[in-house]
């Protein structure tokens, strides 16, 4: 399997579980798509920088070639991917109130217990 194919499924997958596994359907917000040409800065910034200096070196032969900042296109591909589905868990732990406890400022349940003991 190529970078290519393999990028482009995990984009799929990632959307798939986006809207019909976690039903968080971040890919349909407007606050997603504004807030995610600062990934895509910081991306490209990061990938421009091992693929330049050729810390990061792809296989001609597996990539399409077409490049942005050094890095091949499919890596932004593997990037939207892995934000997406980062975010979409995220969103859906939330939802089902995964970590309600501490509030913000309150602290871990293990400094609370140490506070309460000294």
């Amino acid at each position: 399997m190529s970078y290519t194919v393999a990028a482009l499924l995990g984009v799929a997958a990632a959307v798939l579980i986006d809207l019909f596994v976690l039903r968080t359907k971040l890919v349909g917000r407007v606050v997603f798509w504004a807030t995610y040409p600062i990934i895509i800065g910081f991306q490209l910034l990061s990938n421009g920088i091992l693929t330049g200096r050729r810390i990061v070196v792809y296989d001609p032969a597996a990539i399409i070639g077409w490049r942005i900042a050094y890095a091949p296109v499919e890596d932004l591909f593997f990037g939207f991917a892995m934000v997406l589905l980062t975010c979409s868990v995220w969103v859906w732990l939330g939802r089902r109130g995964v970590q309600r406890e501490p509030r913000a400022g309150e602290g871990s349940a293990l400094l609370r217990w140490l506070r309460e003991r000294s």
